[in-house]
């Protein structure tokens, strides 16, 4: 594997460690809360980190992209096993299409939805902020939920 996407997976694993620190021994209601109107779960934010992942791992290999980002954001969890399990699954899949993103798939355009096409690098470097954002989200959501229970 190419050290930069080799190096983006290590990465995007760490994140994924994280969440399952966070995530782990909280109960159905503290993963389903959200802290106010318009504000997500932090079952919502851990599935849709995942989702927005492996679409981009799909734009780079250029395969069919079937995510239902709408259904993301109707997400819930009975219980942080669930979402663990989610997150090694993540694991599993980032491992495996990691190991086809080849230099040139960092350097073609690719198209990503109605966004403006951007490198393969591109995609890949913003959507791992992305997945620290909602890492972040996530810690202060779990905050936010023991400070107010």
């Amino acid at each position: 594997m190419e050290t930069v996407i080799a190096k983006v997976a290590e990465l995007f694993k760490a994140v994924h460690a994280d969440l399952r620190e966070e995530v782990r021994g909280l109960d159905e209601a503290a993963l389903n809360w959200a802290p106010a109107p318009e504000t997500n779960s932090i079952a919502v934010l851990v599935v849709h980190t995942l989702g927005s992942e492996a679409e981009v791992l799909r734009t780079l290999r250029a395969l069919p992209n079937d995510r239902d980002r709408d259904a993301e954001f109707r997400t819930t969890a009975t219980t942080a096993d669930d979402l663990i399990a989610q997150l090694d699954a993540g694991d599993l899949y980032l491992a495996e299409m990691a190991a086809g993103i080849t230099v040139a798939d960092l350097a073609t355009i690719h198209h990503r939805g109605e966004r403006a096409p951007q490198t393969g690098l591109h995609w890949l470097i913003s959507n791992y902020g992305h997945a620290r954002e909602h890492l972040a989200h996530v810690q202060l959501t779990k905050q936010v939920y023991r400070a107010s229970h």
